[in-house]
């Protein structure tokens, strides 16, 4: 089985009516959006659903020998675009895999690419475009709402080629990792392929016309998994009367990671993640005041980034309670293990998580957790005097003092890092890796679903 590599060559890219640059043609597009915005939307999904079933009639078995794992920007950061790419890894040791991007960005990947991983990218935005495709690039994305947060990435160019991917598909596997993805499959993905849903986030992290598609489209699907059990409790009972063939709980896999188990010495508590409002990063330097009058000469490291206004305000809350020296934001690094390696504690103030994948990191590397009682991952990963603390106060104070008690207490630190090493073990790849061979093994063969 050929497993050659397209990373890092210009794979096809669907630029065929880039060659219409014409006036002539521009005319014709902005006639077919007008008459577009007049086909009921109904109408044309009940045209395709009929399409659909004509084409069910005519399916043999399904299998499941070729993956397409969808990906908004494959050579981006992220946590889920570093799960992803971990999941693809091990898949490709059996399987034909190909990550399709929706957009790149980027010349080169930020994270190791995965050997024998394909990748194909539908927009590349490196490279210069028709004079159509930069018309169509500028109306709004007709497939998701705005509510999803894919939406600005998306445009009616993205919508053209999406759905041209996903039509022109004729088997195999295809894994969304997002909602858009997900809704957009449920409609387009011909029946003789395999769709598998995923999600990275939490139900109730949606908006309401988010929710109500999904309650509507997702039982298209053969399968949908969540990272938390947690999760998928709250998408049974919200898909109860049109459910997807599988609904089950397949977490994260840790990815390997650069760095030594750490020797908990040093006097290093770090947090790790984009610098945004859910992260709750301010309340982690409020909780700082609490460590540093008690420990000043502990240091607070906080890896990630954002967007420079985000990280403008938290440089200057930090500036404003006294702590430029106690507390530093660090950037993005690809080597996260390293550092981690280098910390005694990792600290998470997160106002939600939809798992918690830099928590199983660190314990990875035998680095106690502390962090708040937040819905939905960390509880479920950590247990709260065994390989972590989780704190159920929302008061910054409160993780302080949680913080505090595992500086202090050294022998608590390392009984929490052992078991902590015993935690993390549970979700290396040789353990989440085969749920997933499983679980694609068992919806080969299968019929495809109704519309």
């Amino acid at each position: 089985m050929n497993k050659g590599s397209w990373h890092g060559e210009r794979s096809p890219n669907f630029h065929g009516m880039d060659d219409f640059t014409t006036q002539g043609a521009l005319s014709v597009i902005r006639r077919v959006i007008r008459k577009a915005r007049r086909i009921p939307a109904q109408a044309a999904v009940g045209l395709l659903e009929l399409i659909n079933r004509r084409r069910a009639r005519k399916t043999p078995a399904r299998d499941a020998g070729t993956v397409r794992i969808l990906l908004l920007h494959a050579y981006g950061m992220g946590g889920t675009i570093r799960t992803v790419l971990n999941l693809a890894g091990h898949l490709a040791q059996d399987r034909e895999v190909e990550i399709v991007s929706l957009v790149r960005t980027n010349e080169d990947p930020f994270f190791p690419w995965p050997p024998g991983v394909r990748v194909r990218f539908l927009d590349d935005r490196t490279v210069p475009r028709g004079r159509v495709a930069e018309f169509l690039a500028r109306r709004p994305t007709r497939l998701v709402p705005k509510e999803e947060k894919a939406y600005h990435t998306m445009n009616l160019l993205t919508d053209l080629r999406l759905v041209r991917f996903l039509r022109s598909l004729r088997g195999g596997v295809l894994i969304g990792t997002r909602p858009s993805f997900n809704l957009v499959m449920s409609l387009f993905a011909p029946p003789e392929v395999i769709t598998v849903g995923q999600e990275h986030v939490t139900h109730e992290s949606h908006g309401p016309e988010i929710q109500a598609l999904i309650k509507r489209r997702y039982g298209r699907l053969d399968a949908f998994a969540t990272l938390t059990e947690a999760d998928r409790k709250a998408y049974a009972k919200a898909l109860k009367a049109n459910p997807p063939g599988r609904l089950l709980r397949v977490p994260n896999a840790i990815p390997d990671l650069a760095g030594d188990v750490s020797t908990l010495s040093e006097k290093v508590v770090v947090a790790i993640g984009r610098i945004v409002w859910v992260k709750g990063f301010d309340r982690l330097v409020n909780a700082w005041k609490t460590v540093a009058e008690a420990h000043p000469d502990w240091v607070l490291r906080i890896y990630g980034a954002g967007t420079p206004e985000r990280e403008e305000r938290l440089r200057a809350r930090i500036d404003e309670a006294g702590l430029s020296d106690k507390v530093f934001l660090m950037g993005s690094t690809p080597d996260i293990g390293v550092e981690l390696s280098k910390s005694s504690i990792y600290a998470v103030s997160s106002r939600y998580e939809g798992f918690g994948m830099t928590i199983l990191e660190a314990m990875s590397k035998g680095v106690p957790v502390v962090s708040f009682n937040c819905p939905h991952g960390p509880k479920e990963i950590i247990t709260d005097g065994h390989d972590g603390l989780l704190i159920r106060s929302k008061k910054a104070v409160a993780l302080g003092d949680g913080i505090c008690r595992l500086i202090e207490d050294e022998t608590l630190r390392r009984e929490l890092g052992a078991n902590a090493l015993h935690t993390a073990a549970n979700y290396h790849l040789d353990v989440i890796g085969p749920r997933w061979t499983a679980l694609l093994d068992e919806l080969a063969g299968t019929a495809p679903r109704s519309s």
